[in-house]
C-alpha cells in the first residue's frame, strides 16, 4: 500500500484526477473496469507486472466501443515487467514520469482465439516447454523465485516434445517440438531476451520455434537466452507474421504475457498500432 499512496501522491500532485481500483484476486482485473466509463479517462494504467497488464488490457479492450480507447500506461512493481522495457520504464519513477510528460506511442496489439472469442496480449505468448515450466511454478509458489527452478528442473528431467501443426501467413511448419513463442516485444520472463529483432510497432509478431532438443542441449541453451543467443542452437528458428493457426497433439497450456490462461487450439492475429501505451523518455 506503501507504493499505491506514493504513487497517488506523485500524480495528485501534478494535478491529476485518480480513480483507484484494486484486485481482490486473481483474474479480477478480467472484470475490474465492466461498466466503468471509460470514454471518460485519459488514460488507464496497470500497477504490476505483465500479468496485471494483460489483464488491463483485456478489460480495456472489451469494455471500450469507441474508435480509439483511452491510452494505456505502467507502473511496473511485477516480478516480471518484460513489456515495460520496450516502453522504456524499468522503475515506478519511470512509469510515473511517462504519466506526467504525457508521452504515448501507438503500440500493435496481439490477437488469440478461445471457445469462440478473441483475447489479447501484447508481450509473448507461448506453449510447450516454457508454458510447462510456468505451470510447474505456479504450483509451488509459496517457494518464491525458487519455484522457477523447481519447474526448469522438472520439466528438463521429464521434457517430452509434441507434435505441433502450425500455419504461419501460408507456410506449414510441421513435427516434433519444444516449444514457440510469439513475441510482440523482445523480452520475456523479466530479461530473457527471447525475440532480438521484434518490434512493437511494426505490425508482425516474431515466432520463435524450437524443435527436439536434448536434456543437456536444452540446459545450455536456457542461459543464452538473456543475451538472445539461443539461435545458436540450430533446433531454434526464427519467423515473422501476421496470422497463425496452431494445433497441438496432446493439447498444450498457453501462456499469453505470464498468464497461464487457455489451451491449444488457437488462432493468433494482430492489431497494428492499435492502442496507445505511456513510455519513459530514452536514457
Amino acid at each position: 500500500m506503501e507504493v499505491i499512496a506514493r504513487v497517488q501522491e506523485r500524480l495528485e500532485a501534478a494535478r491529476f484526477s485518480v480513480d483507484l481500483l484494486v484486485t481482490r484476486h486473481h483474474e479480477h482485473g478480467l472484470h475490474l473496469l465492466d461498466g466503468q466509463p471509460l470514454d471518460s479517462y485519459a488514460g488507464v494504467v496497470a500497477m504490476g507486472g505483465d500479468g496485471t497488464n494483460y489483464h488491463v488490457l483485456n478489460a480495456v479492450l472489451n469494455n471500450y466501443r469507441g474508435p480509439r480507447p483511452p491510452s494505456l500506461g505502467i507502473i511496473p512493481v511485477g516480478r516480471g515487467n518484460s513489456f515495460a522495457r520496450d516502453l522504456n520504464l524499468f522503475s515506478i519513477d519511470d512509469g510515473i514520469n511517462a504519466l506526467i510528460g504525457a508521452r504515448t506511442r501507438p503500440v500493435d496489439v496481439c490477437t488469440f482465439s478461445q471457445a469462440g472469442r478473441d483475447l489479447y496480449f501484447v508481450n509473448v505468448m507461448g506453449f510447450g516447454f516454457v508454458t510447462d515450466v510456468a505451470c510447474t511454478a505456479a504450483r509451488f509458489s509459496r517457494t518464491g523465485d525458487f519455484s522457477y527452478i523447481i519447474g526448469v528442473l522438472h520439466r528438463v528431467l521429464g521434457l517430452k516434445t509434441y507434435e505441433l501443426i502450425l500455419d504461419l501467413d501460408g507456410e506449414h511448419i510441421t513435427g516434433p517440438n519444444c516449444f514457440v513463442e510469439f513475441c510482440n516485444s523482445r523480452y520475456t520472463g523479466g530479461d530473457m531476451l527471447m525475440a532480438p529483432d521484434a518490434r512493437i510497432d511494426d505490425g508482425l509478431f516474431d515466432v520463435v520455434v524450437a524443435g527436439p532438443v536434448s536434456r543437456l542441449s536444452l540446459i545450455a541453451t536456457l542461459p543464452k537466452l538473456f543475451k538472445g543467443r539461443h539461435g545458436e542452437n540450430r533446433a531454434v528458428r526464427f519467423y515473422q507474421g501476421r496470422k497463425a493457426r496452431v494445433q497441438t497433439q496432446p493439447l498444450k497450456d498457453l501462456l499469453p504475457d505470464g498468464e497461464i490462461f487457455g489451451k491449444t487450439p488457437t488462432a493468433i492475429g494482430i492489431l497494428p498500432r492499435s492502442v496507445d501505451y505511456f513510455y519513459g523518455a530514452c536514457s
